[in-house]
């Protein structure tokens, strides 16, 4: 190998190494390796830098090798000489035949040597310039291809886009057309849809002139629903062409065809009314049948018309002609009703009438109950041909119960008793307000107010009435002598009951033996006899003065009225009514008092009284209600006291002047008169005479009793009360009224009195009271009292008197009294 030869191979081993340089180099490199690739770079470098020892290596040179070269293979087997490992390493560089003598036999073998070093160790890479040139060929190859393959693509890509716009025009211009026959295909059908409507004029108007046409026909009713909306139709556009002339057209043909259905239904009404009417000419028929057939007539055309008319209400609330129509059909359709119905109600009524003519409330009851069935009927009948409801039916049947009203309304204000008009109230709020009309208030409106207005006609003659009752037979009540005879008409009664009582003791007894000797199976029957025993006794062993037969006339006749009026009138009115009734009541008992105080004793005229308070007050009790009524008065006593004011001389100078203290001023000023209101309570009005009656009898039996101790007491405190306040030192026992033997007579007879008066006493409280707890109640004050006079003269007489003194005066002592007073008690 030549020098210049070694010199371009070195050169091209350097531009070699520096292209190679290029490929890696960062950051603008011409081949960059992946991480992978820089991976097994780094690896293959790794293992050429544990490469092994060469074995022509001399051996002096092992000394300077690493550690790491040492574990070459030819490490491991060192030959024994230094001549062996010479030897060898010239065999290996093949110049164990050729002697170096000389440096240029050196330098030529060391050139050599190395040019076959060099020419070993670039051999490989020479390999893989050789193989890159190789790919570098085949891949122009591969891009002249590819840039064949471009040129023809985008060629292709040329043709396609210029078919693509001409195909895209093509499409645009058939969308349009397509568009354009749509629209023009809309604009036909919306053309033909809108004259659809004008063109069904001439095909209406031929079915309405046509000389067959029936309301009927299946035709009809599809006609009308045609028509109405050709009519809405040309209603909502009024700026199409001659819009008045077809809509005047499409009205008339409206006209005609509600002048069809109107003559068709008033036709079949009025053959409906001609038919039954023909069959009683005298319009009297028997009122069963009458109204049987009336009904089932009625009925049966029903469906004749009914789908008219349903038509008819469907369209009346959007149609202004067809709301007429079916008014006039309403009032057709009710006026042959009235003329059928006015003659037979009134001959009903009349009937009735006849019937209870001395009945007055079988007449209301059957009165009302007959216009009832009248009312529910015409209501279901007017439901067979009409869907909606109509306030023009209730009109009817008001009017025809008012036929009823005017019948019964001259015979309720001519009634005079109270207990027929509180029947009638209880017949007309109760039975026909509460269960009839609350039930089925829908059909029964018109009559629920003919009632209303009769029920309060009714109450208005019950207040009248009551008033004139409240005054005759309550304030304006002449008693009989059998009326205060007290007490013999309760001692006649107990006398008579103590009499059943033996009577039905005696049948006890008689039965208690008898029934030792009945078989087993006459248990039942025994005990149902000893039930009706028992009630008879119970019945019997109540008091005379607790039944109602032995009241005072006045006392059951006002709460006989009131127990009527409570569920008849307003509670406003009732008020009002018992306070009068109340008022009038406690006035007779109080004369009926004094009377029977007069000509019997004073305490048979107290316990009368209290008797009957006590029962007004247990009466009333049940009532809810307030007995307070408010009462207004005008005071005109400022008036009065101003005009006598300005009366007076003196004011005259008054008159004209301009201040304050004019006269006329002050006459407006201070003469206004007064409004009072005030409260009367009739119920405590019962409780105040009673509270004042029973203070009465405790203090005229407490007079009665001790009523001369009284006095003895009040003679000897005011006798002590002078000598406290600066009089004459006294000594009780030197009075002449006050000595032993005197004091001992008045107690004396006032210990026989109460011995013999007592008992009589007690007697009578329970012959008119008849009740232990209120006896006791009214009798305790009375025995209180006894005691604190016997207690009061003790001490009287412990402090006034000795030992000697005393046991003449002889003065019961409180064990004494008080068994006395519980003896009797």
């Amino acid at each position: 190998m030549s020098s210049t030869e070694q010199s371009l191979l070195d050169l091209t081993d350097k531009e070699t190494r520096e292209k190679l340089s290029l490929w890696d180099r960062r950051p603008d490199a011409s081949a960059p390796l992946t991480e992978k690739q820089t991976d097994s770079v780094l690896e293959i470098r790794a293992a050429a830098e544990t490469l092994s020892v060469p074995s022509e290596l001399p051996i002096e040179d092992l000394g300077s090798l690493s550690s790491r070269s040492l574990q070459s293979p030819f490490t491991a087997a060192v030959p024994a000489s230094t001549e062996d490992v010479l030897l060898r390493g010239f065999q290996m560089l093949e110049i164990e035949c050729n002697r170096i003598e000389t440096a240029q036999q050196f330098f030529s073998w060391f050139a050599k040597l190395q040019a076959n070093m060099d020419q070993d160790e670039s051999s490989k890479y020479r390999q893989t310039r050789d193989e890159l040139n190789c790919y570098q060929e085949q891949c122009d190859a591969i891009l002249k291809d590819v840039s064949a393959a471009l040129e023809q693509l985008e060629s292709l890509q040329k043709q396609y886009l210029f078919v693509s716009n001409k195909t895209g025009t093509l499409h645009e211009a058939c969308e349009q057309l397509l568009k354009e026959q749509a629209e023009l295909v809309d604009l036909a059908e919306s053309i033909q849809q809108k004259l659809s409507y004008f063109n069904e004029l001439e095909h209406i108007n031929t079915k309405l002139n046509s000389p067959t046409l029936s309301v009927n026909s299946e035709g009809f009713i599809p006609m009308l629903s045609k028509l109405d909306d050709c009519i809405e139709y040309v209603s909502s556009h009024p700026n199409f062409k001659d819009y008045p002339v077809y809509l005047a057209k499409f009205k008339q043909c409206l006209s005609k065809a509600m002048h069809f259905m109107k003559v068709h239904i008033v036709n079949t009404m009025q053959n409906l009314t001609s038919q039954l009417t023909k069959r009683d000419p005298m319009g009297l028929p028997n009122a069963d049948n009458a109204f049987t057939l009336y009904y089932v007539k009625f009925r049966a055309a029903a469906p004749k018309v009914r789908s008219l008319i349903e038509q008819i209400e469907q369209r009346a609330q959007k149609i202004p002609e067809y709301h007429q129509l079916l008014d006039e059909v309403h009032q057709c359709y009710l006026d042959q009703r009235e003329q059928l119905l006015s003659p037979s109600i009134t001959s009903t009524i009349t009937e009735l009438t006849n019937q209870n003519s001395k009945d007055h409330c079988a007449l209301v009851r059957s009165g009302c109950a007959f216009m009832v069935h009248v009312c529910q009927d015409e209501h279901q009948l007017y439901n067979e041909f009409f869907c909606k409801p109509t306030p023009k039916l209730d009109e009817l049947l008001e009017k025809l119960c008012l036929s009823l009203y005017d019948v019964l309304r001259p015979l309720i204000i001519h009634i005079i008793h109270l207990e027929t008009l509180s029947e009638l109230c209880g017949i007309l709020k109760n039975e026909m307000l509460e269960d009839h009309v609350c039930n089925n208030a829908c059909q029964l409106g018109a009559f629920d107010a003919v009632v209303k207005q009769m029920l309060e006609d009714v109450q208005e003659r019950l207040v009248y009435r009551t008033h004139i009752y409240i005054q005759t037979d309550i304030t304006g009540y002449n008693p009989a002598p059998g009326d205060l005879a007290y007490p013999e008409k309760l001692e006649m009664m107990e006398r008579i009951a103590q009499s059943l009582k033996e009577e039905q003791m005696k049948q006890v007894s008689q039965e208690a033996v008898f029934s030792d000797v009945q078989l087993e199976d006459s248990d039942g029957r025994r005990n149902s006899n000893a039930g009706n025993v028992e009630a008879s006794r119970l019945q019997t062993s109540i008091s005379p003065a607790d039944l109602h037969g032995m009241w005072y006339p006045t006392v059951r006749r006002t709460l006989v009225c009131l127990s009527k009026l409570y569920r008849c009138i307003d509670r406003a009115v009732f008020q009002g009514l018992s306070q009068e009734a109340l008022s009038a009541c406690i006035q007779s008992l109080l004369k009926a008092s004094d009377i029977i105080l007069k000509n019997k004793t004073q305490i048979d005229g107290q316990l009368f009284l209290i008797k009957h308070l006590l029962i007004m007050r247990e009466q009333i009790a049940p009532f809810h209600t307030d007995f307070a009524i408010k009462e207004i008065s005008l005071d005109l006593k400022k008036t009065r006291d101003a005009a006598f004011k300005i009366l007076n001389p003196k004011a005259v100078p008054k008159f004209f002047r301009l201040n304050s203290h004019n006269a006329i001023l002050e006459f407006l000023l201070e003469g206004t008169p007064e409004i009072k209101e005030h409260y009367i309570d009739s119920k405590k009005d019962v409780d105040r005479h009673l509270k004042f009656s029973c203070e009465q009898f405790i203090q005229q039996q407490t007079r009665i009793f001790v009523g001369n101790l009284e006095e003895f007491l009040t003679k000897a405190a005011a006798l002590k009360t002078t000598a406290v306040q600066g009089g004459p030192t006294y000594s009780l026992s030197q009075q002449p009224w006050a000595q032993p033997a005197k004091i001992n007579d008045i107690v004396m007879a006032t210990y026989r009195v109460m011995k013999s008066k007592l008992p009589s006493t007690l007697q009578s409280m329970s012959l008119y009271l008849a009740n232990r707890d209120t006896e006791f109640i009214l009798f305790k004050p009375v025995r209180n009292n006894i005691q604190q006079v016997f207690q009061r003269l003790h001490a009287l007489l412990q402090e006034e008197y000795n030992g000697e003194d005393l046991q003449i005066i002889a003065c019961p002592s409180m064990e004494q009294i008080n068994l006395l007073l519980s003896v009797n008690k």
